[in-house]
């Protein structure tokens, strides 16, 4: 599932793009190690260029001990901490702080994202898109261990999205979705201090018109530990950046627009 502005790709090199995968991580020691090895064994697979970018939000296990123990075998691992107060989305604007690459992925740190899943919107950036959305919910996904109740609240808010902003997209609620820098800065700021922040992410980019393509992913539930996504204290949250958002589409889309398109040296044009 693709854009309409789709056929106006311009393909990159095979490989030539550095990939940051931002990883956030908050008391994620029995799960960090598996998720980075994992990432960094299909990077390195298919010669990727690439960065490991951990942000310990906060953690009050071993989860700091552990990456500093990884990067003995992972070089590619960097590590930054989130300043408290911590969140999901203040733990992912730290990141965005920090990130060095051409193109960035936004994965969770309990392995339920797929790497193959990675390597798989990279290619798509390749293409000449400017950003791939994961969905749980297309033809050929496949979703294991979702609670049944936060499956069916996440379909009624993604099908509401989806009437509201006119769009295809059918999973604006997951983390997992990869951008090109000059949308990351175009975006920024950004404001969330939760999982809020997935919906802002995209879509501000949805109304901002970039390129975009959407591609079934696997995801399986966490095995360890437990999600810190709280559907009652969420909502209120989700609400806020829903109408935000919905606002500047309405009232000062065509101030978005003017900021949104890449300058010759790739980052957005601005009255700066």
């Amino acid at each position: 599932m693709a854009s309409r502005q789709g056929s106006e790709l311009r393909p990159s090199p095979r490989n030539t793009l550095k990939y940051t995968v931002l990883v956030p991580a908050y008391n994620e020691s029995k799960n960090i190690t598996p998720t980075l090895s994992d990432l960094a064994a299909a990077l390195r697979l298919e010669g990727i260029p690439f960065e490991l970018l951990v942000v310990n939000d906060n953690s009050r296990d071993d989860t700091v001990a552990v990456v500093e123990a990884l990067r003995g075998e992972i070089p590619e691992i960097r590590l930054v901490h989130n300043t408290p107060p911590g969140g999901l989305g203040r733990a992912i604007r730290c990141g965005l702080r920090h990130f060095e690459g051409d193109v960035l992925a936004v994965v969770m740190a309990d392995s339920s994202d797929h790497p193959a899943d990675v390597v798989a919107c990279y290619r798509r950036i390749e293409e000449g898109y400017d950003a791939v959305f994961g969905s749980r919910f297309r033809r050929g996904s496949r979703v294991t261990q979702y609670p049944p109740v936060k499956l069916y609240v996440n379909r009624i808010v993604n099908k509401m999205m989806q009437m509201l902003f006119l769009t295809p997209f059918n999973d604006l609620t997951n983390a997992f979705k990869v951008y090109r820098r000059h949308v990351i800065e175009s975006i920024s700021p950004l404001q969330s201090a939760h999982f809020n922040i997935t919906i802002e992410m995209s879509l501000s980019c949805i109304i901002r018109r970039y390129k975009i393509v959407e591609i079934p992913i696997s995801w399986s539930g966490r095995t360890w530990g437990q999600s810190n996504l709280r559907l009652r204290e969420m909502g209120r949250r989700y609400l806020c950046t829903l109408l935000m958002i919905w606002f500047e589409r309405l009232l000062v889309l065509d101030d978005l627009m003017l900021e949104s398109k890449p300058s010759p040296d790739g980052g957005p044009e601005g009255g700066r």
